[in-house]
């Protein structure tokens, strides 16, 4: 590159400003929790500049998915993605164990809310809507803008599984194990975990294998198939792993990392060439992002790395 091409470059990144920017976004970033919504069984705090950490919160119930918890993980996951205070997730879990499933009470409320019609209709009508609340709560995490990173500890059953296939990124405690149980209780899985499943571990006959029996398999196993990239000795430095990879994701352009994430998730169901046609169109724009000039300059001059503006 030329010496004219290379003084272009720098000049169109606003290096001073954004310096001043990152101190401004940083304290934002710290005092950020108190413009999020707060609730009751999902706590929220934000331990790292632009990192919010979510803990499923019903520790007394294993942290069994209840309706409420349903709701509260699409409006929390919603929230955050247009938050400009945050750029990556941690999700994990208070308590002993990650998650034990659905909560059968749940079940045993929506049964008797069908008991109330005689007709056949009415009570499909009714079961399609839940099961599309439910539905929707799980692909909220996919489709956050933000990078998700879960951290799962002991059990993660049946919803469980639902909720951690449709992060970005799942590391474990090396004493978790995971179970994709419905069949068990006389049902197919039916929030994310038939069609997430097997494109997280690439295995079609594993993924059958799994789905069928509802065979418990555990962290090293997960780790193998793919299910989980990274295992830790215990919960304290699996979650510290993973707020330290949420922080080093946070310090980069928000702009590249959203935009990665969107292309990545579009590109699953999608052929290669619609995938491109999609990145293609989007970084005729992004491409000409003062980011964009930030990150080349710093690259070329090997100077500290860049801060990026809030998205």
């Amino acid at each position: 590159m030329s010496i004219q091409r290379l003084t272009n470059v720098i000049r169109l990144a606003p290096r001073l400003s954004a310096i001043q920017t990152y101190r401004n976004n940083t304290s934002a970033a710290t005092a950020a929790v108190g413009h999020v919504p707060q609730f009751k069984t999902l706590a929220i705090t934000t331990p790292k500049p632009f990192v919010f950490h979510v803990e499923l919160n019903r520790p007394k119930k294993l942290n069994a998915i209840d309706r409420e918890m349903w709701l509260e993980i699409r409006e929390c996951f919603e929230t955050l993605a247009i938050n400009p205070d945050c750029r990556a997730i941690v999700l994990s879990a208070a308590g002993k164990h990650f998650c034990a499933g659905i909560d059968l009470s749940s079940v045993m409320a929506m049964g008797q809310q069908l008991a109330e019609s005689d007709d056949v209709a009415r009570k499909g009508v009714i079961m399609e809507r839940t099961i599309k609340i439910y539905q929707d709560s799980i692909t909220a995490v996919e489709r956050c803008t933000k990078p998700v990173i879960m951290a799962v500890h002991q059990a993660c059953i049946g919803a469980g599984v639902d909720l951690i296939t449709a992060a970005d990124i799942r590391y474990s405690t090396k004493d978790a194990f995971f179970q994709i149980k419905e069949v068990d209780i006389g049902m197919a899985a039916d929030v994310g975990t038939l069609q997430r499943f097997p494109k997280a571990i690439g295995s079609q006959s594993l993924a059958r294998e799994l789905c069928f029996t509802g065979r418990r398999f555990e962290a090293a196993e997960a780790e193998r198939c793919g299910l989980v990239s990274r295992v830790f000795a215990d919960k304290d430095t699996l979650v510290s792993g993973a707020l330290d990879l949420a922080a080093d994701i946070a310090t980069r352009s928000p702009i590249a990392v959203q935009t990665t994430k969107e292309s990545m998730v579009y590109s699953l169901e999608h052929t290669n060439q619609e995938g491109l046609d999609h990145i293609r169109i989007i970084n005729k724009l992004n491409l000409q992002s003062e980011d964009f000039a930030q990150a080349v300059a710093a690259q070329l001059t090997k100077d500290e790395k860049p801060v990026f503006a809030k998205l």
